[in-house]
């Protein structure tokens, strides 16, 4: 089994599904990836520590918003809990604490829903112990042998996420922040800069308006972490997948390895 890819992605508020243009996108990386064994999600909405991991038999999911209108509280999706990734991330960390309550939320589910719409495959989610960014990059090159046994690994966040300055209207322009703030992610990425991601509240423009909390933009160190050996040699394997905005806010999603 070759080693599976990691992703970061732009998750997207539940009136994703009404975007014809990201569920596309979405839909078409889905079915360009190869089949993973199951899936292992961190999202922006899950802070926790010690690191937690989710439901692992019934896995529910968590409507974590409020204002919508009633068919975003209907959707379903029905994946089969990943029992044994969750043992193989026990292994891997430990002291992970269990939660069989716990659903998944938007984050996690909104876009599973667009890129593996028959739910066929087993879902995790894990926590996020810390928005420290070096230590999430190290937790995810701790679940990085992961990868071999064909586990996808995602981060879920958004790459600009300011709710109170983003303007009002999906196809509207971006503000200066998103677009500076944007453009140096990518550069970044794609050169393998991993040292300037993680010190991003210094190194990158308009930093504190893009992410005043760093919640949405955290689960990409993890996602850094579980691709570290991609950052050098060839730069195909570390691509931005979609780009664009979305009500001002940068949607910009990557692929490591």
């Amino acid at each position: 089994m070759s080693r599976m890819p990691v992703l970061y992605l732009s998750h997207g508020a539940p009136p994703l599904a009404d975007d014809p243009v990201w569920t596309d996108e979405l839909a078409r990386w889905g079915a360009e990836l190869p089949e993973p064994t199951s899936i292992l999600i961190v999202s922006a909405h899950w802070e926790e520590a010690p690191l937690s991991i989710g439901a692992t038999r019934r896995v529910p999911l968590l409507h974590d918003f409020r204002g919508f209108p009633e068919r975003y509280y209907r959707v379903r999706y029905d994946a089969p809990g990943a029992h044994e990734l969750a043992d193989d991330v026990g292994r891997l960390i430990p002291g992970v604490h269990r939660d069989e309550t716990r659903g998944l939320d938007h984050g996690a589910y909104v876009p599973l829903v667009e890129m593996y719409p028959d739910a066929r495959v087993p879902v995790l989610q894990m926590s996020m112990p810390t928005l420290e960014p070096a230590r999430l990059f190290e937790i995810g090159r701790a679940l990085a042998p992961l990868r071999d046994q064909g586990v996808l690994i995602i981060g879920s966040g958004f790459t600009t996420h300011n709710l109170r300055e983003m303007p009002r209207g999906a196809d509207a322009a971006p503000p200066a922040w998103s677009a500076e703030f944007d453009a140096w992610t990518d550069r970044a990425v794609k050169g393998g800069d991993v040292d300037a991601l993680l010190d991003f509240r210094a190194k990158a423009p308009a930093a504190r308006i893009a992410h005043p909390r760093s919640e949405h933009f955290a689960p990409l160190f993890m996602a850094l972490g579980a691709g570290a050996e991609s950052h050098t040699g060839d730069p195909s394997r570390r691509r931005s997948v979609i780009d664009g905005y979305w009500f001002g806010l940068a949607k910009r999603s990557f692929q490591f390895g």
